[in-house]
């Protein structure tokens, strides 16, 4: 299956299942429809939430305000917003295509 990714106006949606809490983190591939990403960071206070735009920022080549939250701030499966990147260039930048 592939990862659900959506462009919105000059920006693009992901649909990401993040795993807080983890021992190291990673790009760890597809569930389902969604790209899980494992961060050391603990599900509180929005610490995993922001260690999940910093290494997708990282991982993307883009700065880290270009990467946000866009929806389940409180819970695992969540909306990413990327903006001013296409969905073929963020598949290409994650080696999807």
């Amino acid at each position: 299956m592939t990862i659900r990714i959506e462009a919105d106006g000059r920006d693009v949606r992901m649909w990401v299942k993040a795993v807080p809490g983890a021992s190291r983190e990673a790009v760890a591939g597809a569930v389902g429809a969604r790209l899980k990403i494992r961060v050391q960071a603990p599900p509180e206070a929005g610490k995993a939430n922001q260690a999940i735009c910093r290494l997708l920022a990282r991982t993307l080549g883009v700065k880290t305000h270009a990467v946000t939250v866009a929806s389940g701030h409180t819970t695992t499966e969540k909306i990413v917003r990327i903006r001013d990147l296409t969905p073929s260039a963020l598949r290409k930048r994650l080696g999807l295509e």
